[in-house]
């Protein structure tokens, strides 16, 4: 009995002797690994690089607006009838009091030839009743009944020939005319629509500037225009228009710019970017708009620095590290962005690659590839 608990106890210290020793491995393999971890630097992070450079950038202001015709009314029938000629083709260029439309005036024709003869008559009985005055023949009362029954009948007359002229519709300045909505035989009452008519050369493009920009805004400014329709063109124009108020609810203002249309392509309605180019030209800091981190607290770039080795190996150069930088940005045209605020002139930033950075970060920079950025990039069929 003895024996059997003594090896029994040399079992048990056994197994505790081999448990510890496992234990003191696995243990002084996890710190092995957590000096390797604390002293592992990652490697450098491949970019490409640019310098922060001054420019002198034309004042300019991007809106999108709409255009709108300078002259735009729905022509109407102002009296009842029947249509008894229309005179234009939709869609066709009209010139001011072209015929447009005539409606039937056979009644009042037959009412104004009796209302002429009526008022000759008239006429002819004023002057009887004049001569008889003289002769003493008549009384005052007689010349001012037939002087009033005159008068009457030339009103007549006039409210006749009125009604005939209202009857022919007519163009009331040049312009081109929509599709027609009424046809030869329709019988037409007060205010039924004829066509729409519009002048369009001259055309406004009607747009919202921020009450920012009234300090800079200015009748007769240069715009520049472009539309979706026709691509790669632009037509140049004048502020013609800045309206006296404020929107309160938006706190923009509307402006209409005035663009020449002489070919006619541009049309009412149609949607337009509009370019408002200022009288100076402002001294800027440029970068590429792909060095811009942007973020919620605040845009930021990464700001190339050269650390120096700490002098423990001969072959110790010194290294590359970013900084982040937080900027204030201002207008972007194409590839390029300004800064406002943030950056000097002549520093190196990261342009592409900053995704992928933090603070201290060591880079390598490589321009080889890297992708130029240009004021007014031209896109290019591969």
């Amino acid at each position: 009995m003895k024996s059997r608990a003594k090896i029994w106890i040399v079992a048990v210290v056994g197994l505790i002797v081999v448990i510890g020793a496992l234990v003191g491995i696995k243990v002084g393999q996890i710190r092995a690994m957590i000096n390797v971890g604390k002293a592992f630097v990652p490697p450098p992070e491949s970019v490409t690089s640019a310098k922060v450079t001054a420019a002198a950038w034309q004042a300019k202001r991007s809106a999108i607006g709409s255009l709108v015709a300078i002259h735009d009314v729905t022509l109407g029938a102002e009296l009842p009838g029947l249509v008894r000629e229309v005179t234009f083709d939709s869609g066709k260029t009209v010139r001011r009091g072209a015929v447009l439309v005539k409606i039937d005036t056979t009644n009042e024709e037959a009412q104004l030839a009796a209302a002429i003869a009526d008022a000759s008559l008239a006429a002819a009985t004023l002057e009887r009743a004049r001569l008889l005055r003289k002769g003493g023949a008549n009384t005052p009362a007689d010349i001012d009944a037939a002087e009033a029954r005159q008068k009457q009948a030339e009103a007549t007359v006039a409210n006749l020939r009125a009604t005939i002229v209202k009857k022919t519709i007519r163009a009331p300045f040049d312009g081109r005319i929509a599709i027609r909505q009424v046809e030869r035989g329709q019988v037409v009452s007060p205010g039924t629509p004829i066509a729409t008519l519009q002048s369009i050369d001259p055309i406004y493009a009607e747009f919202s500037l921020p009450q920012q920009a009234l300090a800079n805004l200015k009748l007769g400014q240069g715009a520049t225009m472009r539309v979706d329709s026709f691509p790669g063109k632009e037509w140049e124009g004048v502020v013609s228009t800045i309206n006296s108020e404020v929107d309160s609810s938006t706190r923009n203002i509307r402006v209409r710019a005035t663009f020449p249309n002489k070919e006619g392509v541009l049309r009412p309605g149609l949607f337009v970017n509009v370019e408002i180019r200022g009288s100076q030209r402002q001294d800027l800091l440029i970068i590429p708009a792909t060095a811009v981190v942007y973020a919620p607290y605040g845009d930021s770039v990464f700001v190339v620095e050269n650390r120096k080795g700490d002098g423990q190996s001969s072959g110790d150069k010194g290294k590359l590290t970013v900084q982040p930088r937080f900027v204030r940005l201002g207008e972007r045209r194409g590839d390029l962005v300004a800064v406002l605020s943030g950056l000097k002139e002549g520093e190196t930033i990261v342009s592409n690659g900053a995704f992928k950075l933090r603070k201290g970060a060591a880079v390598i920079v490589n321009n080889a590839l890297a992708p130029s950025a240009e004021l007014d990039p031209k896109p290019t069929d591969l």
